[in-house]
């Protein structure tokens, strides 16, 4: 007896395992970048070594100001001038009286440059000033 090969119904469906899948790994990148871009850290700034240096815990009324050895001071990746930098301070300081400045300055910074921006803080009323170190090799 000969039978008719009868093809058997394709049903078109969604398929949910791939597009979890994607976006798992999408926001795996997302949180890894976004962490990387809190830090606003310079990376051809390389800050001096302490042996009593602690690291701070990231916390939402601080800015990162990285001072590069030719004495130009950048602002979240941007550089800033000092006239512009006092009154976006001043802005900050009246809106947050506890707001934190982490000063990260180069090695090959001259003393006189932290020393300006230690002085801008402190025209613009900004009192809570860290240096940022790196742990010794």
């Amino acid at each position: 007896m000969r039978f008719k090969n009868r093809s058997v119904p394709v049903t078109v469906a969604f398929q949910i395992a791939p597009m979890v899948d994607i976006l798992m790994v999408l926001l795996c990148f997302f949180v890894v970048t976004w962490s990387m871009a809190r830090k606003e850290n310079e990376l051809d700034v390389r800050v001096p070594a302490a042996q009593a240096g602690q690291e701070s815990n990231p916390v939402v009324n601080q800015t990162v100001l990285n001072v590069k050895s030719d004495g130009s001071v950048v602002w979240d990746r941007k550089p800033i001038n000092k006239t512009d930098l006092l009154e976006k301070l001043r802005s900050l300081a009246a809106l947050f009286p506890d707001y934190a400045i982490i000063l990260r300055g180069d090695v090959k910074t001259n003393y006189e440059h932290i020393v300006e921006v230690l002085d801008i803080c402190r025209q613009a009323g900004i009192w809570n000033v860290a240096f940022a170190t790196a742990k010794p090799q």
